[in-house]
């Protein structure tokens, strides 16, 4: 598998994200309050909103636009909506945050 760093922890905020730019589109990267670090697909399976910009709550993200909650962990929609986002892995070494974009997945096909 192949990592591609992407920056440091500190450079995202607490129950925030950034985006970063990739051939396959936009990925948000989200921090959580606890520091855990996850990746997924910068869009909502809605109407396609920036979850980058939604509010991080636990392990989800609830999509600026229309409130869908997204679970981090799994990228699927959680309560009575229906949809995925695709999950990136992400790694955390010493802070420096890196991505592989070979492993990622789509929530729906799992």
């Amino acid at each position: 598998m192949t990592w591609i760093a992407i920056g440091h922890i500190e450079d995202i905020p607490v129950r925030g994200a950034r985006c970063v730019k990739t051939p396959e589109g936009k990925i948000a990267v989200f921090r959580t309050a606890e520091n855990e670090v996850f990746a997924i697909d910068d869009h909502c399976p809605h109407k396609g909103g920036p979850l980058s910009e939604g509010i991080v709550h636990g392990k989800a993200v609830t999509c600026p636009l229309h409130n869908w909650v997204i679970s981090l962990e799994s990228g699927q929609a959680l309560g009575a909506d229906e949809g995925a986002v695709r999950t990136i892995p992400v790694r955390n070494e010493d802070g420096t945050l890196s991505i592989s974009l070979e492993r990622a997945v789509l929530a729906a096909a799992e």
